[in-house]
């Protein structure tokens, strides 16, 4: 369970998720306090009408003695008429203020929702590529959408309805002590009873939703990972494995949510019988003083109706506190997801890729993965200007550890990587990866066009200069050939396209790109011959004066650079031309004759 959690700090569990989220929400501070107030306002509205029965109760039972008739309205329909025009004032204003609230909490929940999810996002791309391993996406997901939706849900509504419980228990507390001070410790010995009760159920609920969400990211986690696979659950008629592992997953959040249910559906009938001795005391003894003279009939009337709005918004407190609880243990998921610390920080330093040379130089660099040995070893490699690098080496040996260093997706642990003789960590982040341009093995295409993904990361690239691209990569012929052409959708990680076709739109968006630096990863080991031969035609032209990296499976497609390096176990064992290192009879040798199918 505890790998399965977002990181948390010990900054972050000093303080109480509501305090955090306060504090997150300060620049709206001014719309919360409006909010509230409005809350309060009509609840002092909604209050009103009770005061007003127990007033008109008196007017027609005193007549001139009445409390109105204090006023100088000694009329009876006078001061009925005066009654019954504060009954107006009385509705209009409840109707008016419950707009103002309702329409301003929600407004505040949705920019809320809106702040903290692209605050989370944003957090989440500035994070290292080793913070995505030790976790799934639907984890994640499921604090950008699920949590913070679950705040939404309690700011449209609970915010509302814990304040304008607050407000009905001290108004109706104050009056009740200012006029049957003898009667209102009855009415409200309940109340103490209630709270404690609430507290202590709160208490219990807090670790049950805890884990409630905790269960529901992993079902979150278990659904996306098979849609991605879902061609091979397929392949392999694995559905009825995977449907009973979802329902493995699913049955123990049902189970989690079924404890925090268990608890909290307790809460309302054990709150109804303690209420009910406070509301049977008032009906009695408020009853036999009215009798005895010790109050008046229109304070009766009023004690009657109104112990029911002091104690029976208490039944819905359970209910208020348990969307308080889910909404505290997702606040807590969500700004822990915050609080996770950035590990690669941008340097100050601005680099222009139109004014880069290209020049990389990796100066005695070392580097492991978490709990794993070390990807590469006290590597230096030089890397000049404009020229073509073939890294080759089998697999493991540390070939693609060394372009996830030079991308700063990871950083060295020791020695350094040098750009245009600058350390790329003094650079600034942004700069340094517009310098590079990057065609892995495994392309990556969004949900959208092919002009689209050939465009992307250069969004304000005409349709010329996409075309121009699509061309320059072999890509123009096939693209041309379907639906829509350019204006085709490619699906989900361009599943309606070949491997070799996504292939060539990723080499197409790096030529639009127009890096000091091309990086080859793999570019053409899934790849059938003819579709290779079209991929090499476009490299031999993208390539002519500038810095390239091409890391190889296929020797065939390095053997014309003008250096290759041959890695093993993290370590540089040989360099030097194709036929330099023929000649060495070395590891690139037995590489070579296995590939050519020489026997040696």
């Amino acid at each position: 369970m505890a790998a399965a959690t977002i990181n948390q700090h010990s900054q972050s569990t000093e303080n109480h998720p509501l305090k955090r989220l306060l504090s997150y929400s300060n620049p709206h501070r001014k719309q919360i306090w409006l909010a509230s107030s409005y809350s309060v306002l009509n609840k002092l509205f909604d209050l009103a009408p009770p005061y007003l029965i127990g007033i008109a109760v008196d007017v027609v039972v005193e007549k001139e003695n009445s409390l109105v008739a204090q006023l100088g309205i000694t009329s009876i329909s006078g001061q009925l008429a005066l009654m019954s025009l504060l009954t107006l004032i009385v509705w209009g204003g409840e109707s008016l203020f419950q707009y103002a609230y309702d329409s301003m909490w929600r407004k505040l929940a949705q920019t809320i929702q809106h702040e903290l999810r692209l605050d989370g996002y944003s957090h989440l791309q500035s994070l290292e590529m080793s913070f995505f391993e030790d976790r799934s996406s639907g984890q994640l997901l499921s604090i950008l959408n699920d949590d913070i939706n679950q705040l939404e849900r309690f700011l449209d509504s609970g915010a509302n309805e814990l304040l304008q419980f607050a407000t009905t228990v001290l108004t109706v507390s104050i009056t009740f002590i200012a006029i049957a001070p003898g009667i209102a410790w009855m009415a409200m010995l309940p109340i103490p009873f209630i709270l404690i009760g609430s507290i202590l159920f709160q208490k219990r609920l807090a670790p049950r939703y805890a884990e409630v969400r905790e269960q529901a990211s992993l079902v979150n986690s278990r659904l996306s990972n098979n849609m991605a696979g879902m061609a091979t659950i397929k392949s392999y008629t694995s559905e009825a494995y995977e449907l009973d592992r979802v329902a493995f997953e699913s049955q123990a959040y049902r189970a989690s949510n079924g404890r925090a249910i268990t608890l909290s559906a307790a809460f309302v009938p054990l709150i109804r019988f303690i209420i009910l001795i406070g509301f049977t005391a008032t009906l009695f003894f408020g009853g036999m003083a009215a009798a005895a003279g010790s109050i008046s009939a229109g304070t009766y009337s009023f004690m009657v109706f109104i112990i029911q709005r002091l104690l029976w918004p208490f039944t819905r407190l359970g209910q208020t506190m348990d969307q308080y609880q889910r909404a505290m243990a997702s606040i807590n998921r969500v700004m822990n997801l915050l609080d996770t610390p950035i590990a690669i920080r941008t340097g100050q330093q601005a680099i222009a890729a139109s004014k880069a040379t290209g020049a990389v130089q990796f100066d005695n660099v070392s580097f492991a993965y978490k709990d794993r040995s070390n990807a590469l070893t006290a590597l230096n490699l030089d890397i000049p200007a404009g020229k073509t690098i073939g890294i080759v080496g089998a697999t493991g040996s540390g070939k693609s550890t060394l372009v996830k260093l030079l991308l700063r997706f990871y950083e060295v642990n020791d020695g350094r990587i040098l750009l245009d003789g600058t350390d790329i960590r003094a650079l600034d982040l942004g700069d340094l990866r517009r310098c590079t341009g990057w065609v892995s093995q495994d392309v990556f295409l969004f949900h959208g066009s092919v002009a689209e993904n050939i465009a992307y990361g250069s969004f304000n690239a005409s349709r010329a200069d996409i075309v121009r691209a699509g061309k320059q990569a072999e890509a123009h012929e096939f693209i041309e050939r379907l639906p829509q052409g350019y204006d085709t959708v490619v699906g989900e990680r361009g599943q309606k396209l070949s491997g070799g076709q996504r292939q060539r739109l990723a080499i197409a968006r790096a030529i639009l790109k127009d890096p000091p630096i091309l990086i080859l990863d793999e570019a053409t080991s899934a790849v059938d011959n003819e579709t290779e031969a079209a991929i090499q035609r476009s490299l031999d032209v993208i390539t002519k004066d500038r810095t390239t990296i091409a890391i190889a499976h296929r020797l065939s497609t390095i053997r014309h650079a003008h250096r290759i390096y041959v890695l093993d176990q993290g370590q540089l064992t040989e360099q030097g031309t194709h036929e330099e290192l023929l000649e060495k009879d070395g590891l690139y040798t037995k590489l070579w004759r296995v590939q050519s199918g020489i026997r040696v």
